[in-house]
């Protein structure tokens, strides 16, 4: 039998969320009110009426990943997920470059985010017309999003249980008002038909008629989608029973993910269709926020449908909102234990005594954050912060292919004692990281061309364009270079596999403020 790792103890309070919690925080990470107002036009377009299908099929290596996870944190429920599993399993450096991706992915899409919901309040506040809401890189917008950010840093800095609280009211109106929109949409499809709208059929989960290029295109935006559920074993250290809950947490959230997008990307066709006029799905004037406009048509102008589309806009908000938050708990708990593994500088593994949360961790997730989202908002109108999300894809499929991968490994000398361990252990998280690693080449090729990008660069002298997604996911790859150099030269102790352990729990109190 695989030995079971033992994790630094790292001062998180302990037994803080249960079952129910870790599921909010992993459904919640994802953020889907704001993942599909944002990305639904763009798999619309890429593969027309077969989105339900694209949604069904980008969550078999979401799942296959997440049992990886899963498998993973029975044998070490360490915080820092990746980072130290990929150690563990392969090498520090290849676990600490999975750190890093993590980290990488959750900072560069922080900047969306934030402007997600500078928008969205001032929709909120002064209607669906408002003009400093429509201007997405403008100052009001930047400064909402600035202090959202220092407000949902604060929230996890104050502690894990308020953070979960926090989720489950964002969360509870975000699915409430999606179930409601989609219902809504099919009535009137089935019982009025309105101007271009669809009524369901099995041809939309049939792969036939659909071109190879079309499809992969379509899985890879969906798989941004789905990323997110991971937290739920970010914060495994402050879960109770802390080896069982958070992976059955990570896998309920994906199995919860693939019934709202199936059932919220059906019904919305069906009503809107896939046309470019109107509020049909390929409509350019909409791309970047499909839902609220499609929404307000659902509901109508009416009084009570005046409330609801407003309640929708509220829903977008809250989903932003909740990511936001989320976004920085991995972050910050990614980093404090590559600090108490000597992997980062010490001081990122300092917690508060008063809510045992990370204190710099999550400050420096914050300041990053804010530091990188104000001159992506001047730089080319704002465009970079749309290939700044593209560019995280990348990294997505780095960290979760790589999990997936360590699973196998590290119980490499186990899996033939049973066919649960081969298939739970081996076959399926393989599968699953083969199917992410394929994704994050095609991506990689695809984000080389300009074309692609909202913003692009000319080399000088050689007259080549390109994209501005590959330029930001080599930006950060370089800065990730740079500090694993600067650590395998200054603290080379964890690079020797020195500060790893596998036979008995270490406590850094020096670590701790």
């Amino acid at each position: 039998m695989q030995p079971t790792e033992q994790s630094r103890e790292k001062g998180l309070k302990t037994g803080a969320l249960g079952l129910v919690s870790s599921v909010v925080i992993g459904v919640a990470s994802t953020a889907p009110a704001y993942s599909l107002a944002a990305t639904l036009f763009f798999v619309v377009a890429a593969v027309g009426l077969k989105s339900p299908l694209i949604a069904v099929l980008a969550f078999v290596p979401m799942l296959l990943c997440s049992i990886g996870f899963s498998e993973l944190n029975k044998a070490d429920p360490d915080c820092g997920t990746t980072f130290i599993w990929g150690t563990r399993a392969f090498s520090p450096a290849i676990g600490w470059a999975g750190g890093f991706a993590t980290v990488a992915a959750d900072i560069l899409v922080m900047g969306s985010l934030a402007q997600v919901a500078g928008q969205y309040l001032f929709f909120l506040v002064q209607g669906p017309d408002s003009s400093i809401g429509a201007n997405a890189s403008g100052g009001w917008v930047l400064l909402v999003g600035l202090l959202w950010i220092a407000a949902m840093t604060y929230i996890c800095y104050r502690g894990i249980e308020v953070s979960a609280r926090f989720q489950r009211v964002l969360l509870t109106i975000e699915v409430v008002m999606l179930m409601a929109m989609s219902v809504t949409a099919l009535v009137r499809v089935f019982f009025s038909s309105p101007p271009g709208s669809l009524h369901p059929s099995l041809g939309w989960f049939s792969p036939t008629h659909l071109p190879l290029s079309a499809f992969v295109s379509g899985i890879i935006l969906m798989l941004f989608i789905y990323w997110g559920w991971d937290t739920a074993l970010s914060v495994n250290e402050e879960t109770a029973d802390k080896s069982r809950i958070p992976g059955k947490a990570g896998i309920i959230s994906t199995v919860l993910l693939l019934f709202t997008y199936a059932i919220v990307i059906l019904a919305v066709q069906s009503f809107a269709g896939v046309g470019g006029k109107g509020v049909g799905l390929t409509n350019p004037d909409h791309q970047f926020d499909v839902l609220s406009v499609t929404g307000s048509a659902i509901f109508g102008n009416s009084g009570v449908g005046t409330v609801l589309s407003r309640l929708l806009i509220l829903m977008v908000l809250s989903s932003a909102a909740a990511s936001t938050q989320t976004t920085i708990l991995p972050a910050a708990r990614t980093t404090l234990s590559m600090a108490a593994y000597r992997a980062l500088p010490q001081q990122f593994a300092k917690i508060s005594p008063r809510y045992l949360t990370p204190t710099v961790s999550t400050v420096v997730v914050g300041v990053a954050a804010a530091a990188l989202y104000i001159p992506l908002n001047y730089i080319s109108g704002g465009n970079p912060i749309a290939d700044a999300v593209s560019a995280i894809g990348l990294y997505i499929a780095f960290y979760y292919g790589l999990t997936a991968f360590s699973c196998a490994w590290y119980y490499r000398s186990t899996l033939t004692d049973s066919a649960r361990n081969l298939w739970m252990r081996g076959v399926l998280p393989v599968l699953g990281g083969v199917i992410m690693y394929a994704a994050g080449i095609y991506s990689l090729q695809s984000d080389w061309v300009a074309s692609n990008s909202y913003t692009t660069w000319t080399v000088p002298g050689l007259h080549w364009q390109i994209g501005g997604i590959f330029i930001i996911a080599a930006l950060a790859a370089l800065a990730g270079v740079a500090s694993f150099v600067y650590m395998r030269v200054s603290a080379p102790a964890f690079f020797r596999r020195q500060t790893l352990s596998t036979t008995s729990a270490m406590r850094i109190p020096e670590l701790e403020l």
